[in-house]
C-alpha cells in the first residue's frame, strides 16, 4: 500500500493574526475595552488567548495580563527624573526608549504567529503621543507591514451626545484614519450608559446632526444669528458625510460585554479589506520609498565618480601616488583585511528579551529600570 502524500498530511498553512490597535482620548475606557476582548476570547471554545502589548509606560495598573509591556523596560518615573521631563514629555520619551527595541518585539510577536490568532495593542492614554509622535508612526507601520492590522478607535459615548464633542471625535478620527492608512473602526464604547443610536444617526443623516446642533445651547448670538462654530459644524458635518460611507461603528459596554461579538465580525471583515486595498497599497509605497533610497544612492556614486575622474585628469601625480600600499597589509593572514567577529563576546550583538530584561554588569547606562 503506498503511503499518503505529505501535502495530504500537511493541513492547510494558517493566517497570520490580525493585530488590532486601540486608540482613543483619554479616558474612553480603552484598556477596560482591552480587558473586555481579552476576556471574551478567552471564553471561546476553544478558547483563543490573544498577545497583548502594553504601551503605556505611565499606567499604574492594567486589568489584564500582557505579553511586553513597556513597563518591563522603560521605568517612566525615573525617565522624567533624570531627562528633566513633564508627565506628557516622559511618555514620549519612554515610548521612544522603547522603539529602538520594537524589531525584538515584532520577532516575539512574529514567534507567537502560529499559536495566535489576534495582537491586541493598548496605546498610552495622552492620544497625541501615539498618534503623532515618531515612535507611534514606527510602531503602527512596523505592525502593519509584518501583520494584517485595524485601529480600533474608542469613543466615550456618554460625553459625545453633544454636537460640538461629537464633531471632535469625528475629526480626530478622520485624522488618524488618512494618517494610519489602516481599516478602521469607531467603537462607542459605554454603551451600557449612553446608547450610541444617536450618533450612527447623526453619521448616517447629517440633516439630523444639523437639527441636533440647531437645538443645542449657544449655537445662535444675542442677534438671533448663527454662532461662527455654529455654522463651521454644520459645514463640516457635509464634508464628513463622505467620510462616514467608508467607516465600520460599533457600540460596545466594556462593563458588560454587549456587542463584542459585533466588533469582532467587523475585525474579521477589516481583515479582507486590509488583504485586498491597504496591503497592495503599503507594498507600492514600500517600493517607491526602495526606488527613492537606491536613486538617491545611485546619483551620490555617480557624483563621486565624477569627481574622482575630475580630480585624476587635474592631478595626474597625487593620483599615481594614492595607490594600494600591498606592504601595509603583511601582518594580515593571506594578505587580506581581517574582520573580527563580536559574537562570541558576552555584550555586543547579544539578544535582549523584553519579558525578561537583565542589567550587563559591565553596562555603564543608567537604563531606566522598573520598581
Amino acid at each position: 500500500m503506498s503511503e499518503p502524500a505529505d501535502s495530504a498530511a500537511a493541513g492547510p498553512s494558517k493566517r497570520k493574526p490580525i493585530a488590532i490597535i486601540t486608540i482613543g482620548m483619554a479616558g474612553a475606557g480603552k484598556s477596560t475595552f482591552v480587558q473586555r476582548i481579552n476576556s471574551y476570547l478567552h471564553s471561546q471554545n476553544p478558547p483563543q488567548p490573544p498577545y497583548i502589548l502594553n504601551l503605556d509606560p505611565a499606567v499604574t495598573r492594567v486589568p489584564f495580563e500582557a505579553n511586553i509591556d513597556i513597563r518591563d523596560t522603560v521605568n517612566y518615573q525615573e525617565v522624567m527624573k533624570q531627562y528633566n521631563l513633564g508627565p506628557n514629555g516622559g511618555i514620549l520619551t519612554a515610548l521612544n526608549l522603547f522603539t529602538t527595541k520594537f524589531d525584538q518585539v515584532l520577532e516575539l510577536v512574529e514567534r507567537r504567529a502560529d499559536s495566535v490568532d489576534y495582537v491586541i495593542l493598548d496605546t498610552p492614554g495622552q492620544i497625541e503621543i501615539f498618534t503623532w509622535s515618531a515612535s507611534g508612526a514606527i510602531i503602527t507601520d512596523a505592525i502593519a507591514s509584518s501583520l494584517p492590522a485595524v485601529v480600533a478607535y474608542i469613543i466615550d459615548t456618554p460625553r459625545t451626545t453633544a454636537p460640538a464633542t461629537f464633531m471632535s471625535n469625528m475629526l480626530y478620527a478622520c485624522s488618524i484614519l488618512y494618517k494610519t492608512k489602516l481599516p478602521f473602526i469607531l467603537v462607542f464604547n459605554k454603551t451600557d450608559v449612553q446608547p450610541h443610536d444617536f450618533a450612527l444617526e447623526w453619521m448616517q443623516d447629517f440633516e439630523t446632526f444639523q437639527a441636533a446642533l440647531a437645538t443645542h445651547s449657544g449655537t445662535r448670538d444675542s442677534e438671533g444669528e448663527p454662532t461662527y462654530m455654529n455654522s463651521l459644524m454644520n459645514s463640516m458635518s457635509l464634508v464628513l458625510d463622505e467620510f462616514y460611507k467608508h467607516l465600520k461603528a460599533v457600540g460596545v459596554s466594556s462593563m458588560t460585554g454587549a456587542g463584542v461579538k459585533e466588533f469582532f465580525d467587523a475585525v474579521d471583515t477589516s481583515r479582507t479589506e486590509y488583504e485586498t486595498e491597504y496591503l497592495p497599497e503599503l507594498e507600492r509605497a514600500r517600493a517607491a520609498r526602495e526606488k527613492s533610497l537606491r536613486d538617491v544612492k545611485e546619483d551620490s556614486m555617480n557624483r563621486l565618480m565624477r569627481d574622482v575622474e575630475l580630480d585624476r585628469k587635474a592631478n595626474p601625480a597625487a593620483f599615481a601616488n594614492d595607490q594600494w600600499d600591498e606592504d601595509d597589509n603583511e601582518d594580515q593572514e593571506g594578505g587580506e583585511i581581517g574582520i573580527v567577529d563580536r559574537s562570541e563576546d558576552p555584550w555586543p550583538g547579544q539578544y535582549i528579551d523584553l519579558t525578561q530584561p537583565r542589567r550587563h554588569p559591565e553596562e555603564n547606562i543608567n537604563w531606566p529600570r522598573p520598581e
